[in-house]
């Protein structure tokens, strides 16, 4: 588990490509995937905080945080560029911050509501990934646009995931179906 310090020393370039996107609006913007305690996925905005020691967010008494306090695994993905299709995401393990120097210096830096009932989260990074999408030529009709440029980060200390083995699925009564033929116009 790499803080954003430690991934942006290793890879700077990409490190600032994926901050840019995410403080493209002013201050951090994207969408915040949680594990449910069911195990499901949960998706909210939220403001991450990038310093040079790490990547944080302010979480209020939310789904999110009560997510992120039984069950860290996260993933962050940027807001939708209006000027591109450019995209960063990163995902790891959130870990509340309990130093409470640290927590009033950046709640100090990032205007955090002192009344508002907020824990901070540094994000570890395990996986980061930035795609630039090339824009389209001005004045060559119908010119394809070029694949993606990805990259892509994997912490060299995470083991790689454990696939686990299938489950059978449980037989269930079949709905009836009909086929749907589509002609072209």
């Amino acid at each position: 588990m790499a803080s954003w310090s430690e991934f942006a020393a290793d890879e700077p370039r990409l490190a600032d490509g994926i901050r840019v996107l995410l403080q493209q609006y002013g201050p951090g913007f994207g969408y915040l995937a949680t594990v449910r305690a069911d195990g499901g996925p949960r998706v909210h905005p939220v403001s991450p905080v990038i310093t040079a020691e790490g990547l944080f967010c302010f979480i209020i008494d939310s789904p999110k945080r009560r997510d992120l306090e039984r069950d860290g695994r996260y993933a962050l993905h940027s807001f939708p560029a209006e000027e591109s299709d450019d995209e960063a995401y990163v995902a790891g393990r959130a870990r509340p911050v309990t130093d409470p120097v640290r927590v009033a210096q950046l709640a100090q830096s990032a205007r955090a509501e002192p009344q508002v009932d907020w824990r901070l989260f540094e994000f570890t990074v395990d996986v980061a990934m930035l795609t630039r999408r090339e824009q389209h030529i001005a004045g060559i009709p119908g010119l394809p646009p070029g694949r993606p440029a990805v990259r892509v980060w994997l912490d060299p200390n995470v083991p790689p995931p454990v696939a686990a083995p299938l489950a059978v699925p449980q037989a269930r009564p079949t709905r009836l179906s009909r086929d749907v033929q589509y002609t072209a116009a």
